[in-house]
């Protein structure tokens, strides 16, 4: 190799064949991506790292197979959205079941008064430290919590942003929330 990173069919190729430093290049290489492509779905940590797991496993198990090689990093992002629509319809499944003496014995959960007088400071906390933010800022975060959930796409049209720098902009604008939270 003399230093220099091969092609990425020789890669897959090379991977394909057994090759671990092949396999350790292409998860360097793609990891980012899935990564990326896991966030845009908001799934949470645990389902990101499974989706990830899966992809790589997908891969693992048709390696040999695909067709275009040099194309690899789209065949990635197409599992991975793949396993991502999968993760979130096992999410949705539920079961049903015709005994409803089955929850008799099932109390509702119910907080106790100082609990929920805690609950309703820290939400007003969290109002008082979201005025002091930019609009724009606290525009975007009611837009992210939206239930349900608004597309980047959407969001990105109702403020003027770039879809590209919504994620960098809630990190900063968190960061700031945070901030103001932590000095009340």
């Amino acid at each position: 190799m003399n230093g220099e990173t091969p092609d990425l069919a020789v890669l897959v190729e090379r991977a394909a064949g057994g090759d671990h430093r092949a396999w350790e290049q292409l998860v360097a290489k793609y990891a980012k991506l899935i990564w990326a492509l896991t966030r845009q779905f908001r799934l949470a940590d645990s389902d990101a790292r499974d989706v990830a797991q899966a992809t790589w496993l997908r891969l693992l198990e048709n390696i040999g197979r695909i067709e275009h090689p040099d194309r690899i990093g789209s065949w990635l992002a197409t599992t991975a959205r793949r396993e991502c629509l999968r993760k979130i319809a096992a999410g949705r499944r539920a079961v049903l079941v015709d005994d409803d003496g089955a929850f008799d014995a099932v109390t509702a959960f119910l907080p106790g008064a100082d609990e929920r007088i805690l609950a309703v400071e820290r939400a007003q906390e969290v109002r008082k430290a979201l005025s002091c933010l930019p609009w724009r800022w606290r525009r975007m975060i009611e837009l992210l919590m939206a239930d349900p959930p608004i597309s980047y796409a959407e969001i990105s049209s109702q403020l003027g942003l770039p879809i590209g720098s919504i994620g960098p902009t809630r990190s900063r604008c968190l960061e700031r929330l945070r901030g103001v939270l932590e000095a009340s």
